[in-house]
């Protein structure tokens, strides 16, 4: 049975879980993930280890088994810009289709206050479970790396 863990600014990981939970994602993300000093300073923004507005980890467990991790950011702002980026979300590669990636989502959104942002590759499995629990597409991203 899948339980949940929330972790916020109050309630933070200790080093040895904040790295497990750093590989977690390096290693399950794959191709849509970024490299561990990025994770890292997501999760300190999270966990307003850095100046920031904070945010919260969800975690999975089947047992004491890992098998999901999502990262929400606060934006501090709200109407034009969400108030929440969902920056991370990843399962278990070898635990796919078993219905943690859903609860996942479900969770985050009775958690986060006020509406969530996310950004999704085109060709991202995942996009269909984000359709699913009620994200839709209204704009296309662009950036400029400077």
């Amino acid at each position: 049975m899948i339980q949940t863990k929330m972790y916020n600014p109050t309630n933070k990981p200790g080093i040895i879980e904040k790295n497990e939970l750093i590989n977690f994602l390096f290693e399950n993300l794959e191709n849509y993930g970024d490299p561990k000093a990025d994770i890292e300073k997501c999760i300190d923004y999270a966990m307003k280890e850095t100046p920031s507005f904070g945010g919260f980890i969800l975690v999975a467990y089947d047992e004491s088994v890992l098998t999901g991790v999502v990262v929400v950011n606060q934006t501090g702002m709200k109407d034009y810009i969400p108030e929440n980026i969902l920056v991370y979300i990843a399962t278990h590669k070898d635990m796919r289709g078993q219905g943690i990636g859903k609860k996942l989502m479900n969770d985050t959104i009775q958690i986060a206050n006020g509406n969530i942002a996310l950004h999704v590759e085109p060709d991202n499995p995942a996009r269909f479970l984000y359709e699913k629990v009620g994200f839709t597409s209204k704009y296309i991203e662009m950036r400029l790396k400077k």
